[in-house]
């Protein structure tokens, strides 16, 4: 599951602006998915999310950290920094995140969940990719 080239066996759809994970992905995949659905309106405010889960609007690193927060992945927001050594390398099967000092996004059953490059000015999906080539370092959680 570590691959650079992982993908999930099925890939969510976007609905209305919210993504709809496959019946097939994991509960706690799911779940990222629904709690990322909840943040995607908000504005981007820059440090959101960084002090509480709860904020007014969210950047890029907040509002990864909320999702993941939703899946029991993280206990408490990180900044992009300390997702650059989260968990394993690489591209993961149904969860990547890509992060630099500057930025980060995440890939999720195959969807982009980003500040930037989205519908809105706040955190939002997206069924296109960006670039990462040699700016982010792709992780993933362990089995995801």
């Amino acid at each position: 599951m570590g691959g650079s080239e992982a993908v999930p066996v099925k890939k969510a759809k976007i609905v209305d602006g919210h993504a709809v994970a496959p019946s097939s992905a994991p509960l706690r995949v799911k779940r990222v998915i629904a709690a990322a659905n909840k943040i995607d309106d908000k504005p981007y405010i820059y440090g959101g999310g960084h002090a509480s889960f709860k904020s007014k609007g969210y950047d890029c690193s907040g509002s990864v950290s909320y999702a993941l927060h939703g899946g029991r992945f993280i206990k408490s927001p990180m900044p992009s920094t300390g997702y650059m050594k989260w968990k394993k390398k690489g591209a993961g099967a149904w969860i990547t995140v890509y992060s630099n000092p500057g930025h980060m996004y995440m890939v999720v059953a195959g969807l982009r969940f980003d500040t930037s490059m989205t519908d809105g000015d706040g955190p939002g999906w997206s069924s296109s990719m960006r670039s990462t080539a040699g700016r982010f370092k792709a992780r993933h959680p362990k089995g995801y």
